[in-house]
Protein backbone atom coordinates (compact mmCIF):
# COMPACT_ATOMS: atom_id res chain seq x y z
CA UNK A 1 0.00 0.00 0.00
CA UNK A 2 2.69 2.50 0.71
CA UNK A 3 5.18 0.90 -1.70
CA UNK A 4 8.02 -0.13 0.73
CA UNK A 5 8.98 -3.48 0.79
CA UNK A 6 10.51 -2.84 4.82
CA UNK A 7 7.55 -2.37 7.20
CA UNK A 8 7.39 -3.68 10.60
CA UNK A 9 5.08 -3.63 14.25
CA UNK A 10 6.24 -3.12 17.39
CA UNK A 11 4.15 -5.26 19.66
CA UNK A 12 1.59 -8.11 18.98
CA UNK A 13 -1.52 -8.13 20.53
CA UNK A 14 -3.34 -11.64 21.72
CA UNK A 15 -6.28 -12.49 19.34
CA UNK A 16 -8.29 -11.57 21.28
CA UNK A 17 -7.33 -7.88 22.11
CA UNK A 18 -7.73 -4.86 20.49
CA UNK A 19 -6.38 -1.41 20.21
CA UNK A 20 -3.06 0.42 19.36
CA UNK A 21 -0.39 -1.35 16.82
CA UNK A 22 2.51 0.89 15.78
CA UNK A 23 3.75 0.24 12.47
CA UNK A 24 6.93 1.55 10.96
CA UNK A 25 8.09 1.99 7.44
CA UNK A 26 10.97 2.21 5.63
CA UNK A 27 14.03 3.12 7.40
CA UNK A 28 11.97 4.19 10.89
CA UNK A 29 12.01 0.06 10.83
CA UNK A 30 15.65 0.56 12.53
CA UNK A 31 13.04 2.36 15.47
CA UNK A 32 11.36 -0.69 16.59
CA UNK A 33 13.79 -1.40 19.95
CA UNK A 34 12.92 2.23 21.22
CA UNK A 35 9.31 2.45 20.77
CA UNK A 36 9.05 -1.44 22.23
CA UNK A 37 11.04 -0.32 25.23
CA UNK A 38 8.26 2.62 25.93
CA UNK A 39 5.51 1.76 28.79
CA UNK A 40 2.01 0.90 27.15
CA UNK A 41 -1.35 1.57 28.50
CA UNK A 42 -4.13 -0.89 28.65
CA UNK A 43 -7.92 -0.89 29.38
CA UNK A 44 -8.62 -4.86 31.21
CA UNK A 45 -11.30 -6.87 32.65
CA UNK A 46 -10.57 -9.95 34.60
CA UNK A 47 -13.17 -12.57 35.56
CA UNK A 48 -12.66 -13.76 39.03
CA UNK A 49 -14.27 -17.22 40.22
CA UNK A 50 -11.76 -19.27 37.83
CA UNK A 51 -8.66 -19.65 36.77
CA UNK A 52 -7.14 -20.86 33.05
CA UNK A 53 -4.30 -22.63 31.62
CA UNK A 54 -3.87 -19.38 29.36
CA UNK A 55 -5.11 -16.99 31.84
CA UNK A 56 -7.50 -15.67 29.79
CA UNK A 57 -10.83 -16.97 28.31
CA UNK A 58 -9.52 -18.62 24.96
CA UNK A 59 -7.94 -21.36 27.68
CA UNK A 60 -9.14 -24.18 29.93
CA UNK A 61 -10.56 -23.74 32.87
CA UNK A 62 -8.55 -25.05 35.84
CA UNK A 63 -10.31 -27.19 38.02
CA UNK A 64 -8.71 -26.05 41.08
CA UNK A 65 -8.83 -22.40 41.08
CA UNK A 66 -6.40 -20.76 43.96
CA UNK A 67 -9.05 -21.50 46.45
CA UNK A 68 -9.95 -24.47 45.41
CA UNK A 69 -12.74 -23.17 44.57
CA UNK A 70 -15.10 -22.55 41.15
CA UNK A 71 -18.04 -20.95 39.92
CA UNK A 72 -20.48 -19.91 42.26
CA UNK A 73 -18.63 -21.64 45.51
CA UNK A 74 -16.60 -19.09 45.45
CA UNK A 75 -17.18 -16.05 47.86
CA UNK A 76 -17.47 -12.53 46.04
CA UNK A 77 -14.59 -10.00 47.54
CA UNK A 78 -15.56 -6.75 48.72
CA UNK A 79 -14.91 -4.01 46.78
CA UNK A 80 -12.83 -2.59 48.99
CA UNK A 81 -10.33 -5.78 48.25
CA UNK A 82 -10.15 -5.43 45.23
CA UNK A 83 -8.95 -1.89 45.14
CA UNK A 84 -6.22 -3.15 47.62
CA UNK A 85 -5.03 -5.96 45.86
CA UNK A 86 -4.98 -3.74 42.62
CA UNK A 87 -3.31 -1.14 44.56
CA UNK A 88 -0.21 -4.01 45.37
CA UNK A 89 0.54 -4.52 42.50
CA UNK A 90 2.00 -0.57 41.48
CA UNK A 91 5.45 -0.66 41.54
CA UNK A 92 8.59 -2.86 40.85
CA UNK A 93 8.20 -6.19 40.90
CA UNK A 94 8.85 -9.56 39.57
CA UNK A 95 6.66 -11.40 37.30
CA UNK A 96 6.09 -14.99 36.26
CA UNK A 97 5.19 -14.72 32.37
CA UNK A 98 2.37 -17.04 31.56
CA UNK A 99 3.49 -20.53 29.97
CA UNK A 100 1.33 -19.91 26.90
CA UNK A 101 3.59 -16.78 25.89
CA UNK A 102 6.05 -15.85 23.08
CA UNK A 103 8.89 -16.25 25.23
CA UNK A 104 11.57 -18.70 24.81
CA UNK A 105 12.38 -21.62 26.60
CA UNK A 106 15.75 -24.37 25.46
CA UNK A 107 15.19 -22.33 22.02
CA UNK A 108 11.70 -23.18 21.44
CA UNK A 109 8.99 -20.72 22.24
CA UNK A 110 6.69 -21.61 25.72
CA UNK A 111 3.40 -21.81 23.81
CA UNK A 112 4.33 -24.39 21.54
CA UNK A 113 5.37 -26.43 24.44
CA UNK A 114 2.59 -25.74 26.50
CA UNK A 115 0.10 -27.08 23.41
CA UNK A 116 1.81 -30.34 23.59
CA UNK A 117 0.70 -30.57 27.35
CA UNK A 118 4.84 -30.08 28.41
CA UNK A 119 4.76 -28.62 31.98
CA UNK A 120 6.13 -25.22 31.46
CA UNK A 121 7.20 -22.56 34.30
CA UNK A 122 8.99 -19.95 33.14
CA UNK A 123 11.79 -17.81 34.91
CA UNK A 124 10.10 -14.37 36.39
CA UNK A 125 11.25 -11.16 34.86
CA UNK A 126 11.35 -7.58 36.04
CA UNK A 127 8.17 -5.54 35.54
CA UNK A 128 6.92 -2.09 36.54
CA UNK A 129 3.22 -1.14 37.22
CA UNK A 130 3.40 2.74 36.82
CA UNK A 131 -0.42 3.10 37.63
CA UNK A 132 -3.19 0.64 37.61
CA UNK A 133 -6.45 1.62 38.61
CA UNK A 134 -9.83 0.29 39.58
CA UNK A 135 -12.78 1.23 36.98
CA UNK A 136 -15.89 -0.94 38.02
CA UNK A 137 -16.90 -4.12 39.74
CA UNK A 138 -19.22 -6.17 39.91
CA UNK A 139 -18.57 -9.60 40.82
CA UNK A 140 -17.59 -11.52 38.97
CA UNK A 141 -16.24 -9.04 36.39
CA UNK A 142 -13.04 -6.73 37.18
CA UNK A 143 -12.53 -4.04 35.14
CA UNK A 144 -9.01 -1.98 35.39
CA UNK A 145 -6.85 0.65 34.06
CA UNK A 146 -3.26 0.03 33.97
CA UNK A 147 0.31 1.41 32.30
CA UNK A 148 3.14 -1.01 32.62
CA UNK A 149 6.53 -1.57 31.40
CA UNK A 150 7.25 -2.76 28.23
CA UNK A 151 7.84 -6.87 28.63
CA UNK A 152 4.57 -7.12 31.34
CA UNK A 153 1.88 -9.57 31.06
CA UNK A 154 -1.74 -7.81 32.00
CA UNK A 155 -2.70 -11.41 31.64
CA UNK A 156 -0.61 -12.62 34.18
CA UNK A 157 -1.63 -9.44 36.44
CA UNK A 158 -4.97 -10.79 36.08
CA UNK A 159 -3.72 -14.33 37.27
CA UNK A 160 -2.05 -12.96 40.60
CA UNK A 161 -4.95 -10.82 41.18
CA UNK A 162 -7.21 -14.01 41.56
CA UNK A 163 -4.21 -15.50 43.49
CA UNK A 164 -4.56 -12.66 45.87
CA UNK A 165 -8.03 -12.66 46.57
CA UNK A 166 -8.76 -16.38 46.67
CA UNK A 167 -10.62 -16.57 43.87
CA UNK A 168 -8.75 -17.52 40.79
CA UNK A 169 -9.16 -15.45 37.92
CA UNK A 170 -8.68 -14.78 33.90
CA UNK A 171 -8.44 -12.01 31.53
CA UNK A 172 -11.65 -11.51 29.63
CA UNK A 173 -11.03 -8.44 27.68
CA UNK A 174 -7.80 -6.14 26.69
CA UNK A 175 -7.38 -3.13 24.97
CA UNK A 176 -3.89 -1.32 24.34
CA UNK A 177 -4.84 2.56 25.27
CA UNK A 178 -1.28 4.05 24.35
CA UNK A 179 2.19 3.23 23.69
CA UNK A 180 4.53 6.27 24.96
CA UNK A 181 2.98 9.16 24.14
CA UNK A 182 0.74 7.62 21.20
CA UNK A 183 -2.93 7.21 21.94
CA UNK A 184 -4.95 4.68 19.80
CA UNK A 185 -7.41 7.76 19.88
CA UNK A 186 -4.95 8.87 17.49
CA UNK A 187 -4.88 5.80 15.02
CA UNK A 188 -6.58 4.77 11.86
CA UNK A 189 -9.01 1.45 12.15
CA UNK A 190 -7.42 -1.24 9.82
CA UNK A 191 -10.09 -0.99 7.16
CA UNK A 192 -10.23 2.58 7.00
CA UNK A 193 -6.42 2.74 5.69
CA UNK A 194 -5.18 3.37 2.62
CA UNK A 195 -2.01 4.61 0.68
CA UNK A 196 -3.51 8.34 1.27
CA UNK A 197 -3.37 7.98 5.14
CA UNK A 198 -0.79 9.92 6.63
CA UNK A 199 1.77 8.78 8.28
CA UNK A 200 4.00 10.63 11.25
CA UNK A 201 6.98 11.22 11.08
CA UNK A 202 9.49 9.46 13.17
CA UNK A 203 10.03 11.73 15.49
CA UNK A 204 6.84 11.05 16.65
CA UNK A 205 7.25 7.47 18.42
CA UNK A 206 10.85 8.99 19.82
CA UNK A 207 9.23 11.87 22.25
CA UNK A 208 10.73 10.02 25.19
CA UNK A 209 14.39 10.58 24.29
CA UNK A 210 16.20 13.65 24.83
CA UNK A 211 16.85 15.92 21.96
CA UNK A 212 19.54 16.90 20.14
CA UNK A 213 19.88 19.63 17.63
CA UNK A 214 22.68 19.02 15.11
CA UNK A 215 23.94 21.22 11.95
CA UNK A 216 23.96 19.63 8.35
CA UNK A 217 27.77 18.86 9.06
CA UNK A 218 26.84 17.06 11.78
CA UNK A 219 24.30 15.16 10.72
CA UNK A 220 26.51 14.11 7.76
CA UNK A 221 29.43 13.10 10.07
CA UNK A 222 26.36 10.90 11.92
CA UNK A 223 25.11 9.48 8.79
CA UNK A 224 29.42 8.33 8.24
CA UNK A 225 28.77 6.63 11.20
CA UNK A 226 31.03 9.57 12.88
CA UNK A 227 31.01 10.88 16.35
CA UNK A 228 29.02 13.95 16.56
CA UNK A 229 30.32 16.85 18.52
CA UNK A 230 26.85 17.86 20.01
CA UNK A 231 25.62 17.55 23.12
CA UNK A 232 22.14 17.39 25.30
CA UNK A 233 21.60 14.39 26.87
CA UNK A 234 23.41 12.96 29.99
CA UNK A 235 26.22 11.37 29.85
CA UNK A 236 25.54 7.34 28.39
CA UNK A 237 21.94 8.06 28.03
CA UNK A 238 20.15 8.07 24.79
CA UNK A 239 19.63 10.93 22.58
CA UNK A 240 17.78 11.38 19.53
CA UNK A 241 19.69 13.38 16.88
CA UNK A 242 17.29 15.77 15.05
CA UNK A 243 18.65 18.07 11.40
CA UNK A 244 17.46 21.47 10.71
CA UNK A 245 14.29 20.28 8.57
CA UNK A 246 12.85 18.39 11.72
CA UNK A 247 14.32 15.26 10.32
CA UNK A 248 16.00 12.27 12.42
CA UNK A 249 19.12 11.87 11.40
CA UNK A 250 20.31 8.80 14.47
CA UNK A 251 19.90 7.67 18.29
CA UNK A 252 23.01 7.67 20.23
CA UNK A 253 24.76 7.85 23.30
CA UNK A 254 26.15 10.95 24.77
CA UNK A 255 29.41 10.77 26.12
CA UNK A 256 32.25 13.50 26.98
CA UNK A 257 33.21 13.30 23.20
CA UNK A 258 29.97 14.05 21.59
CA UNK A 259 26.80 11.74 20.50
CA UNK A 260 27.96 8.72 19.17
CA UNK A 261 25.19 7.14 16.80
CA UNK A 262 23.83 4.35 17.10
CA UNK A 263 21.22 3.35 15.14
CA UNK A 264 21.17 6.00 11.83
CA UNK A 265 18.26 6.61 10.04
CA UNK A 266 19.54 9.11 7.20
CA UNK A 267 22.11 8.09 4.80
CA UNK A 268 25.06 9.74 4.61
CA UNK A 269 25.63 11.70 1.07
Amino acid sequence: MFRTKAVGHTGTLDPFATGLLVMLLGRATRLARFVEQQSKTYLATARLGAATTTDDLTGDKLGDSASGRLGDSVVPPSRAAVEQALAGFLGPQRQRPPAFSAKRTDGERSYRKARRGEAVTLAEVDVVVHAIELLEYGFPEVRFRCTVSAGTYVRALARDLGERLGTGAHLTALRREAIGTLSVEEAIPLDALDAGCPVLPPLAVLGHLPRVDVTEEQARSLGFGRVADAGGGASGGLAVAVGPDQRVVAIGTCREDGLHPNVVLEPAS
